[in-house]
């Protein structure tokens, strides 16, 4: 019995589900976006507090009037309002208005959008774009329906549901000290992810059809068809814009092309290069640290790593001296590209030798005497990360090795003789 029922209630909230999506414009049955609406059709009813997130693009202004449209305030007025676009001056006055005479060029009184959309729902899109005093005001409207004028010291009351929208870490933000953690928070009530684009292949063929279908019918041509290569093209780009550059790019192909079949090459003309995914760069802030890192953290890091990498490499050259067969013992890529990409150092004969994998390619030297220097280079007391100290350890390793010959002494380090003679002089080697 309660199996039938649960059943019959799954029923009756798909339907529903399409009923929103036909009503709304929705396009796509994905999983992501079908959990997306469901948490809208149902915190809609309430008077909570919502945070729609989302990459630019996505549809997020859609979400807030499915919101306001099914809730008990669908009667009220609905305004959207894009905080990144209004200047932070006036910003203040839009939202809570001011009075005559509170800054030049108030020249009579004005209501903001908070009093004037009391008893309906207020979008604010971009939300984390809003300056710091702002922020401390929109708080107060939310804790306790209280705001005050620009220019004023009366308190009014407002009646307003907030739904708010970012394409912003606003957790991020907040540890970098741009936005209120609180007020985070107080937003964040019931937080809706709206799915990009290319987390929903399957509905870009959908999108493609409707944006072709209600072109055509505007301008009277013909309907669009795709090919299934051209399908697998669609699907298989990145999407950056999301449904925005989906829709522009389905305009330019109706216009341009006077065939009502489209196949891969001809859409390949019309889709843009796809974004290369290049290294990240750490923004540095003005403390001196990226990314929440200090520098200091990021070269003990480098350090460890290389040491990590120097004990690899040093496992795999004892293994190639210890190999009597004289058959060269394979080595993994990783290892050759760090070997070839090192400076000499300390290893520089070891290199040849593992690049060679040749036993009878022998360095100038007592190979057991300066691997056991080597093996206590890396064995060393890796708490000490002094840069100084770890100088002097490799050129008092490099002059050991070359019997005290600066100039080959120079060359396995990497650097000129001349640089090597002033460390010497400086770190009192003589």
């Amino acid at each position: 019995m309660c199996q039938s029922v649960s059943i019959i209630l799954t029923l009756l909230f798909m339907q529903e589900l399409q009923s929103v999506k036909q009503r709304f414009g929705i396009v796509g049955n994905s999983s992501l976006l079908n959990t997306a609406l469901q948490t809208a059709i149902k915190v809609a009813a309430t008077d909570m507090n919502v945070l729609i997130q989302g990459e630019s693009g996505v549809g997020k202004e859609s979400f807030s009037k499915i919101i306001h449209q099914l809730s008990a305030r669908k009667h009220a007025p609905f305004i959207a309002v894009n905080c990144g676009a209004i200047p932070e001056g006036t910003i203040d006055s839009e939202l809570f208005g001011h009075e005559k005479g509170s800054f030049t060029g108030a020249s009579e009184k004005r209501k903001g959008y908070f009093e004037s959309v009391s008893g309906g729902t207020i979008f604010l899109d971009e939300v984390g774009e809003l300056p710091t005093g702002t922020q401390a005001r929109l708080l107060r409207v939310l804790e306790n329906g209280e705001f005050i004028k620009v220019g004023s010291s009366k308190v009014h009351k407002t009646d307003v549901r907030v739904v708010t929208a970012t394409n912003r870490d606003l957790l991020e933000r907040s540890r970098e000290g741009k936005f209120r953690e609180d007020l985070y928070y107080r937003l964040a009530t019931v937080p809706i992810r709206v799915p990009r684009l290319s987390e929903r292949k399957e509905d870009i063929p959908l999108l493609f059809r409707k944006f072709s279908s209600d072109f055509s019918e505007t301008n009277h041509r013909d309907l669009l068809e795709l090919t299934y290569d051209a399908q697998e093209a669609l699907m298989n780009y990145p999407w950056p814009g999301n449904i925005r550059q989906l829709k522009n790019i389905t305009e330019q192909v109706c216009v341009l092309e006077n065939r009502s079949s489209i196949d891969r090459d001809t859409l390949q003309n019309y889709l843009p290069p796809a974004p290369q995914q290049l290294p990240m760069l750490l923004e540095q802030s003005q403390d001196g640290r990226y990314d929440g890192m200090s520098e200091r953290d990021i070269f003990y890091k480098v350090l460890v790593e290389l040491r990590k990498d120097v004990n690899d490499l040093k496992q795999v050259v004892f293994g190639l001296l210890e190999s009597n067969d004289g058959q060269h013992i394979p080595v993994p890529n990783s290892i050759k590209n760090q070997v070839t990409s090192y400076p000499n150092y300390a290893y520089s004969d070891e290199s040849r030798l593992l690049q060679s994998g040749n036993d009878n390619h022998k360095p100038d030297y007592s190979e057991e005497d300066n691997f056991v220097e080597a093996e206590s280079y890396v064995e060393s007391d890796h708490n000490s990360l002094s840069l100084e100290a770890k100088e002097i350890e490799l050129i008092k390793l490099a002059l050991s090795k070359n019997n005290g010959k600066r100039k080959k002494a120079a060359e396995d380090l990497g650097i000129s003789e001349r640089t090597l003679y002033r460390k010497i002089k400086q770190y009192e080697l003589d």
